[in-house]
């Protein structure tokens, strides 16, 4: 049976370009929803369009989420192609590591410019539509279980995720008799160019064979693996339905057990 959950809706989901971006991106989609592919790079956009095939996904490159002039002039663009956001995914990020002492200032604000910064910028500009909209609107923010918990070596990107969970509680409070959601959602390693990069990179400076390399990851996880980008999705597409009215200001941890809250 064709899934028309969110049928007509426009969803605008930034760093769409790949991984978890992308598996989101699809997930709508596969639900009727009008997508919006934000990011910097047309390549990676265009290709995925083309692999979706769908006539229903707009292509917005040029979409910085650190520039609130890019960010104004692409939603502008995105509401001339499928009228205002009802569904907002800030997924855009990064997470470079770094040991606390050798943090540079620039790393250190270029994370948080991203990683929270950015969810503030596309936030505050896609919001007069989330508000006028009303009743089963929804904002989802991509955290991490870094947004949780802490790990060594990424005290940025600790730091910024913190930072988007707490951004999320307070909206939701703000925008909840307007019957507007708000969520994070909270992968753990998941299987993605970035994790990638990061096996890659040990492999180089460790030596490791990449089995050994991988350990290092999933070793957190109770189930023993990475985190799927489509699991993500699942969670995403659920918080983005009506079923998911009554759940708001939650930061819900995507790691098969490393991370448990209550």
């Amino acid at each position: 049976m064709m899934d028309r959950t969110l049928a007509g809706r426009h969803a605008l989901v930034t760093g769409a370009g790949s991984g978890i971006g992308a598996a989101i991106a699809r997930r709508l989609a596969s639900a009727e929803a009008l997508v919006t592919l934000a990011g910097r790079r047309r390549e990676p956009l265009e290709a995925l369009a083309a692999e979706m095939g769908a006539r229903d996904v707009f292509v917005l490159d040029g979409f910085d989420v650190t520039s609130p002039e890019a960010v104004a002039s692409g939603l502008a663009r995105a509401r001339d192609a499928f009228g205002p956001v009802s569904i907002l995914v800030n997924c855009a990020g990064e997470a470079p590591s770094a040991s606390f002492e050798k943090t540079s200032l620039d790393m250190w604000n270029q994370v948080l410019s991203v990683d929270l910064t950015g969810v503030f910028n596309v936030t505050q500009a896609v919001l007069p539509d989330i508000k006028a909209y009303g009743a089963g609107a929804r904002i989802i923010n991509i955290a991490s279980t870094a947004g949780l918990t802490g790990y060594a070596y990424v005290s940025a990107y600790c730091a910024a995720k913190h930072g988007v969970v707490g951004l999320t509680r307070a909206l939701a409070l703000e925008l909840a008799k307007r019957g507007v959601t708000v969520n994070a959602v909270c992968p753990g390693f998941t299987d993605t160019p970035i994790i990638q990069r990061s096996i890659a990179e040990i492999i180089a400076k460790t030596g490791r064979s990449p089995d050994e390399a991988l350990a290092e990851f999933v070793k957190v996880n109770p189930q023993g693996r990475l985190v799927q980008p489509e699991e993500v999705a699942d969670c995403v597409l659920w918080l983005a339905s009506p079923g998911a009215s009554s759940i708001n200001g939650q930061a819900i941890a995507i790691a098969g057990g490393e991370v448990m809250s209550g």
